[in-house]
């Protein structure tokens, strides 16, 4: 018997944003945020990345906010 595909979801993805967290505790006016989606089921915690800031100009830890 052949095995039958499951269907997936759209459902577990979902739109998060992420926000600098140096630029906070420097008091550097200005947000760098990024939107961007995950998979909940997956990564069930808040997402970390690395990304660029322009206010900074350099890389930075961006975490994700509820």
């Amino acid at each position: 018997m052949a095995k039958k595909k499951g269907k997936k979801k759209k459902a577990d993805r979902i739109q998060v944003i992420l926000e600098c967290t140096e630029q906070k505790k420097l008091g550097v006016p200005g947000i760098s945020r990024y939107y961007t989606t995950k998979n909940k089921r997956n990564t069930p915690g808040r997402l970390e990345l690395m990304k660029y800031n322009p206010y900074l100009k350099r890389y930075t830890l961006h975490r994700e906010v509820k």
